[in-house]
């Protein structure tokens, strides 16, 4: 067992899995449940699902795609995406999904982390947070729904969520996000410094050193990767993949 988890992240459009870059412009990637597929065949131990359009169309979680998806999958499973309720969380778990991700309704009520917590357990809790930086440079928690930053200071966010009951942190760099560029070190670097729960790093990652560097310097507890295991390489093609058992060992072990 690897002491450190390495997460295929795969973002829902519709019912199509695309990859965004930097939010924005995205790229067709295939059939949720054919993906799950080959992920299942590489031995994957974890798989995040999020719906990025859910919550900015007002829409509850696809339950129906949610569904087969979950069927489909021989490893635990995180969904977020439009769960606004403790009853859409409630119907998510029910379908076999082992864990939510909040996000959106998390900054309206952030009691919901707690409702859901103190049901299913901190484990089943994960906080999304994504930040980009505003126009002086400065990090802010940003609503993808609103397409605009919050007047939250992202630290001060990590310790609220912890304090409401999540018990994973996932953060996404949004200036990050999709350019292969590697994960802002420094950004994940001061939010483990804070959290107390295992801190998902996410947005940048291109390679296996990207994913060294991030727990080695950035203290990350596991990384969520996109582009990485969607693409052959950046430029090319659709090629669904994943890291060599032994590759990662050497650098995660």
């Amino acid at each position: 067992m690897l002491r450190h988890r390495v997460i295929p992240t795969l973002l829902l459009r519709n019912e199509s899995l695309v990859k965004t870059v930097q939010f924005g412009r995205f790229s067709y990637i295939g059939d949720p449940c054919n993906t799950v597929r080959i992920f299942n065949e590489l031995e994957v131990d974890e798989l995040i699902f999020l719906d990025i359009m859910a919550t900015r169309a007002g829409r509850r979680p696809n339950l129906r795609l949610l569904r087969d998806v979950a069927d489909e999958c021989f490893m635990p499973l995180a969904y977020g995406g439009g769960i606004r309720s403790f009853d859409d969380a409630k119907a998510v778990f029910e379908i076999g999904i082992e864990k939510v991700a909040i996000n959106a309704a998390a900054l309206e009520n952030p009691g919901l982390l707690t409702e859901i917590a103190e049901c299913y357990g901190s484990q089943s809790v994960i906080a999304s947070i994504d930040i980009k930086n505003d126009w002086r440079g400065i990090p802010r928690v940003y609503q993808y729904s609103t397409r605009g930053t919050a007047s939250i200071d992202p630290l001060e966010w990590v310790r609220e969520v912890e304090r409401r009951g999540a018990g994973e942190i996932l953060l996404t760099s949004v200036d990050r996000e999709g350019t292969w560029s590697g994960f802002d070190v420094v950004l994940v670097r001061a939010v483990t410094s804070v959290a107390t729960v295992p801190v998902i790093a996410h947005g940048g990652c291109g390679c296996v050193d990207h994913i060294r560097t991030v727990i080695s310097e950035g203290a990350a507890s596991a990384v969520a990767t996109g582009s990485m295991v969607a693409f052959q390489k950046k430029g090319m093609g659709v090629l669904v993949n994943f890291p060599e058992q032994g590759q990662l060992r050497a650098i995660l072990a």
